[in-house]
């Protein structure tokens, strides 16, 4: 994970507390800001449908669903499983699904 402020790659092997700091800027980690689920322009800002809403991304906070950025991509880079890209054969599945039969 990259911290959301100054960039320094914070190893994440472990859960990342609540409370948690930035060893380089000595900001929060477990922030909106650093989470996998952050996404602006989704509901509250967050792709997870139950996280309690919050207000400033970048202020730590205590979500239960927080998952650090970054973690799917490592997972899946180091063999965990297939990765699945959002988009990567939809158009391929819409045409098969309707494709005219001859």
């Amino acid at each position: 994970m990259k911290c959301h402020h100054c960039e320094r790659d914070i190893d994440t092997r472990e859960r990342v507390g609540f409370r948690d700091y930035c060893p380089s800027c000595d900001r929060a980690l477990h922030v909106c800001l650093n989470c996998d689920f952050h996404a602006a322009g989704y509901s509250n800002d967050c792709r997870e449908t139950q996280a309690a809403r919050v207000v400033d991304k970048a202020r730590f906070n205590f979500c239960d669903y927080f998952r650090p950025a970054g973690s799917s991509a490592e997972t899946t880079a180091k063999g965990a499983g297939p990765a699945e890209i959002p988009g990567k054969g939809a158009r391929a599945q819409l045409d098969a699904l309707f494709r005219k039969k001859s």
